[in-house]
């Protein structure tokens, strides 16, 4: 089997300005076409036209090329050998950042068409399956500025059976401890001792004076952790959140590869490991990651707020790795986060969603959404 193609499609909800911080209302879906008539699929949660330029850029000089031009032609069954030569190809402009989302791209496809080549489900090919069912959490944001606003939208997620919910900090919390406490006590109240509750910091502190009042908080309302507190450049800041008995999340907000990380782990001290398998080199530098993190006695949950076919990929991996991990649930409003897939992922009565049986990721695309929101060039 050989690689004849790679397709990549930019997709857009019409009318999305990008002005609020959510990326299921664009899309850049990968796709690697094989002589035998087999494809694979992927997405990516980044710039869909950079990611385009990245793929298809032509041959500047041996470690400077496009991405076309390492996979055309080549035995797709080779991915991690592939992954390598990805990586070694762009590392003159590449290494971190968006060329990494690239070659993630292209990873999940080649897992997805390994699988599919093989008849199997792509967790399958991972490990041994450990469980078949994860616990779902989803995002409510905005959590609102009154009690009544709190439950309301926390209502949200609950009416979507989830079990687990994420509450994302808004930048007044840091100027009004006083209003913070009693919106997290009614938080905690409303949902009961049964539902896992984290926190998401995203961009709302800007250094570690904005948080650190705020997490006696956490630790009184029985927090399961706390996510992305400060911006990704300041390791020494994440360190300071420790010793407060609530576990410390990172690297959702864009890194990539198990280098950044460890430099995470090792100066940030966080707790767990938060990796975008469309950011951090895919599938297989997921695995290197995981390896890593059981090393240095760290944790791992995947991040993940794009559509079913980021859901079917860490599904695949959290179905076998090591712990038992909640699996992250986009509660996005965007068309492309629900329609984009021919296959959904249902939350049951036990909060937990199942892990696709079908070949490779087990998710197809939809081609009524792809026609319907992509963008010509």
């Amino acid at each position: 089997m050989k690689i004849t193609h790679i397709e990549v499609t930019e997709l857009r909800v019409p009318g999305w300005e990008g002005k609020t911080f959510d990326g299921s209302y664009d899309n850049c879906i990968v796709q690697v076409h094989t002589d035998e008539g087999l494809t694979g699929i992927s997405e990516v949660d980044s710039v869909p036209a950079v990611i385009r330029a990245i793929v298809e850029a032509k041959r500047s000089h041996t470690h400077a090329m496009g991405l076309k031009s390492v996979l055309l032609g080549r035995d797709p069954a080779q991915v991690e050998t592939i992954w390598d030569e990805m990586y070694d190809a762009t590392s003159y402009y590449g290494r971190r950042g968006a060329v990494i989302h690239a070659i993630s791209a292209v990873d999940i496809a080649l897992w997805d068409l390994r699988g599919k080549a093989l008849n199997k489900p792509l967790h399958s090919l991972l490990g041994q399956i450990k469980r078949e069912r994860l616990l779902a959490y989803g995002t409510v944001y905005p959590l609102g500025d009154t009690p009544d606003a709190v439950k309301a939208n926390i209502d949200r997620g609950l009416k979507l059976g989830l079990r687990a919910i994420k509450i994302v900090a808004d930048p007044f919390w840091r100027d009004d401890v006083d209003l913070t406490a009693k919106l997290i006590r009614t938080a905690r109240e409303h949902v009961g001792k049964d539902v896992r509750l984290m926190v998401d910091a995203a961009t709302a502190w800007s250094k570690a004076e904005d948080g650190l009042p705020l997490m006696p908080l956490f630790k009184e309302h029985d927090f399961a952790w706390v996510e992305a507190p400060l911006p990704l450049d300041d390791l020494e800041g994440h360190a300071r959140f420790q010793g407060f008995g609530v576990p410390i999340g990172g690297g959702d907000l864009g890194l990539t590869t198990c280098a950044e990380y460890r430099q995470m782990f090792e100066i940030g001290k966080i707790d767990i490991a938060q990796p975008d398998v469309t950011m951090v080199g895919g599938i297989t530098e997921l695995l290197r990651l995981a390896q890593l993190a059981k090393r240095l006695g760290k944790r791992l949950v995947t991040h993940g707020y794009k559509s079913n076919i980021t859901i079917a990929a860490n599904l695949a991996f959290l179905s076998q790795h090591a712990d038992d991990e909640p699996c992250e649930y986009s509660t996005s409003q965007s068309p492309l986060r629900w329609k984009l897939t021919n296959e959904s992922f249902p939350i049951g009565a036990d909060g937990r969603i199942a892990v696709p049986a079908g070949r490779g990721l087990g998710v197809s695309l939809n081609e009524r959404t792809i026609s319907e929101f992509r963008i010509t060039q």
